[in-house]
């Protein structure tokens, strides 16, 4: 097929496998009956009942413990408890709904990709039908500016030119011939034709990518780190109501205080908050990304762009600009540069430009060639034939005719019936040219004795100006950037190493012939890149890095990286991207290239840090006050707090560490991931910590006023929330909480302020038993030495657990 014809046989055999006329076409008979068998030419749109999806939010670990909570209130009557309990339940559940309804559907923005109208031979007579009734075996007609509705196989025409960048990322456009397949989805820039339809919806080029996009299902980490503590706490909440029944059941208590205690016990253990005030940090960092001109989709790939630890790129308008230019000319035969341009020019056709034409006229403006062009006139013009591979154009000056032509290397030398040394030396150079990734282009003139060899200009689609940079700067956070492209070996390595990527780029070709799976994943890991690459090996890529143990974030414009931006734990859409891009994309680029992402990276960090500081604060308040309560029933057979002191707590502790969202960290230089071996631990060590401590102060207040439970009460609610708080300065930091960074001035008040408000009720005696000013202030001394305390166990901690 590569020399651009075939043969009728063959035409009327290709019509055969399709029973199909080229003369009359199907039959709306047959149309129909195809139609119940393939289907629509659509791509059908799976979507999630509203309901069972706003239901979804209430299954999981956290409202799976909220909602015992509740039961537990119904069935001991304590109705405010229960109300309390349920609001917040909603309003988890009604924030985790609206944050999902608000992220764009993948396969209906790919679904509105499809080409909506075609041209089709139905009963010998052509018309114009909804493309979603296209079956195999139809005769479409397509011509300049359509998009192929459906794949198929050019049976009639010269030839065709279609863009295939957003399937194939291929930067160039591709001609196609009679016998050759067009992909639905591409548009037509030069020619008509006439083919059958090989495959629609679902089955074609375009569609089997939707389905690797629909396929493409990964957990976040985000999520998986919720269902760990969620876990972590429910099955510590249930050992201890578990010890509090035997022990009840052995001292003959009441069944109804019993569960009454284990309702307080649930409601303590319950992180109601956590999703919300993760929520509200990861919303707050997503305008701060939007700043820097990155858009975030999903909330919680903010966290998963923070841990990720290689970065595929796409090659095709992301880290080049896509568009052809001339490298340095080598003119032959004492022609100059400017003549090489000269004569292509005059060898282009500029009202109908392609890429390599647009190529050649903005050289020709660089040199100040414009106003010398105007001064010819064209008498001819053969455009470009894949046959013959070249453009001859006739043009005139004050009645004197001159030929150009342009094209392949070895077609302009067989031209110019060049032979010996010269023809070797031209073929040495184009050779060389490929190898460094260069497409060449042959000019010749002829100015009446025969045509000339004018000379060679070299074409590449040239690096972005700012991706060397980013790369760089990309390479210095801690993140291995691998390129990925559909082109040629030669381009990639050339490329890449202008870029400062690597020099070891593997061609996919060579890659699937190893047989051993450990072999393919070994060189997908050490490869800097990979070359000739379709949709599907993209998304194999990402699938191999992942299960190596990579957070793979991926970077695409065109519809055939979508699969892969979807695959990926973060998907980056690029400027420009198309909307299947973006709709698979977890985060849109709105500034063209790449350098937007280590300012993405960096800032992503910066969340990720200030959810881990919360969530090892939560999870140690949750372990302090789990414990005291249980150790206290058990041991004292003493409630320390009410089940209102417990409400009052998670509302005053919760609200304030709502500036977590806004407060200073330090960047880290490396990716940063959930390690729950190490969060779990040192949240629950700093707890039991803040046991000891709380035990001690029940043992000060049981010594002062023994007896009085009403004021020990009261005395331990305030030391909880004192102390509670000042975790927060203890969590913030791995480092000694008096170093920099210092706690924005917004977390520090909030904690101050709900301190006070706290020492208020506390003093003053507002739904509970007062304690006065002076022990107000001692618990005040008390909780702050306790802090350091603590900072020195997280700082012991933190070295022994290498966080």
């Amino acid at each position: 097929m590569g020399e651009g014809k075939i043969e009728k046989k063959n035409i009327e055999e290709i019509l055969k496998s399709f029973n199909a006329s080229l003369e009359y076409g199907l039959s709306s008979e047959e149309a129909e009956k195809r139609l119940k068998i393939y289907g629509y030419n659509e791509i059908e749109e799976k979507k999630v009942n509203p309901i069972i999806k706003f239901l979804s939010y209430f299954w999981g670990p956290i409202p799976w413990m909220i909602e015992i909570a509740a039961i537990l209130s119904a069935l001991v009557k304590d109705w405010a408890d229960f109300f309390i309990i349920l609001s917040l339940l909603i309003v988890n559940g009604v924030v985790g709904f609206w944050e999902e309804h608000k992220a764009e559907n993948v396969v209906e923005t790919l679904k509105q990709k499809m080409a909506l109208k075609a041209k089709v031979l139905r009963d010998g007579v052509w018309k114009t039908i909804l493309a979603k009734f296209l079956v195999p075996g139809d005769i479409v007609r397509v011509k300049i500016g359509d998009i192929v509705p459906a794949d198929m196989i050019i049976v009639k025409g010269d030839y065709v030119t279609v863009d295939e960048s957003a399937l194939t990322g291929e930067s160039l456009p591709v001609t196609k011939y009679v016998g050759d397949e067009l992909y639905s989805g591409s548009i037509v820039k030069k020619g008509e034709a006439i083919g059958v339809v090989k495959a629609t919806g679902i089955n074609t080029y375009f569609g089997k990518t939707v389905k690797l996009v629909e396929s493409a299902k990964t957990v976040s980490s985000f999520q998986k780190m919720i269902i760990s503590v969620g876990n972590y706490l429910i099955v510590v909440a249930i050992i201890l109501i578990a010890i509090i029944f035997v022990v009840s059941v052995y001292r003959h208590e009441s069944l109804l205080e019993t569960l009454r205690f284990a309702l307080v016990l649930a409601v303590a253990s319950i992180p109601a908050a956590m999703p919300a005030v993760l929520s509200i940090t990861m919303a707050i960092g997503a305008l701060n990304l939007a700043k820097k001109q990155a858009v975030v989709t999903k909330l919680v790939s903010i966290e998963e762009l923070a841990s990720v630890d290689v970065l595929c790129s796409d090659k095709t308008g992301t880290l080049t600009k896509n568009q052809l230019v001339c490298g340095d000319v080598i003119p032959f035969n004492n022609f100059k540069k400017e003549d090489v341009i000269f004569y292509a020019a005059l060898a282009s056709n500029f009202e109908d430009a392609d890429a390599i034409d647009n190529a050649i006229l903005n050289e020709a403006k660089k040199l100040g060639l414009l106003e010398k062009l105007k001064k010819f006139k064209l008498l001819k013009f053969i455009p470009f034939d894949p046959v013959i591979k070249r453009t001859e154009a006739t043009v005139s000056i004050d009645g004197k005719e001159i030929k150009v032509s342009k094209g392949a290397p070895q077609v302009i030398v067989e031209l110019c019936n060049l032979a010996g040394k010269i023809k070797e030396e031209i073929l040495k150079i184009i050779e060389k040219l490929a190898e460094q990734g260069y497409r060449s282009l042959g000019v010749s003139v002829d100015r009446g004795k025969g045509w000339e060899f004018v000379g060679i200009i070299p074409l590449y689609d040239p690096p972005r100006e700012d991706a060397p940079e980013a790369i760089s700067r990309i390479k210095k956070l801690g993140v291995i950037v691998k390129m990925i492209t559909g082109d040629h070996i030669a381009i990639a390595r050339n490329i890449a190493k202008m870029l400062g990527i690597g020099d070891k780029i593997v061609s996919m070709t060579e890659l699937l012939k190893k047989k051993k799976e450990s072999e393919i994943e070994k060189l997908v890991e050490e490869a800097d890149g990979f070359s000739e690459v379709y949709p599907e090996h993209k998304y194999k890529i990402v699938e191999i890095l992942q299960k190596k143990g990579h957070f793979v974030g991926m970077t695409g414009d065109g519809v055939n990286d979508a699969p892969a931006l979807k695959k990926a734990n973060c998907g980056i859409a690029v400027a420009g991207a198309t909307d299947a891009a973006r709709a698979a994309a977890d985060i849109v680029l709105l500034a063209p290239g790449i350098s937007v992402i280590a300012d993405a990276i960096t800032e992503a960090r910066r969340i990720f840090q200030r959810m881990e500081s919360y969530v090892i604060y939560r999870i140690c308040e949750t372990i302090r006050i789990l414990f005291f309560m249980t150790l206290s029933i058990l041991v004292f057979n003493f409630y320390p707090i009410t089940a209102l002191m417990v409400v009052l707590l998670a509302l005053l502790n919760d609200i304030p560490i709502l500036a977590i969202a806004y407060d200073n960290v330090i960047e880290q230089k490396k990716p940063v991931r959930w390690e729950m071996k190490k969060i779990l631990p040192i949240s629950t060590i700093l707890g039991l910590t803040g046991v000891v401590s709380s035990f001690l102060i029940y043992y000060i207040a049981e010594m002062l006023y023994p007896g009085e439970y009403g004021f020990i009460q009261t005395f331990i609610f305030l030391k909880l929330i004192i102390a509670g708080h000042s975790t927060i300065f203890v969590t913030r930091t791995k480092d000694w909480l008096w170093k920099k960074p210092y706690p924005s001035p917004l977390l520090f008040w909030g904690v101050m302020i709900t301190n006070i408000i706290g020492t208020l009720i506390a003093v003053y005696g507002i739904l509970v038993t007062p304690i006065g000013w002076g022990w107000a202030i001692f618990i005040w001394i008390y909780a702050t030495i306790w802090m350091f305390i603590n900072d020195v166990v997280k700082k012991i901690l933190v070295k022994k657990l290498n966080m």
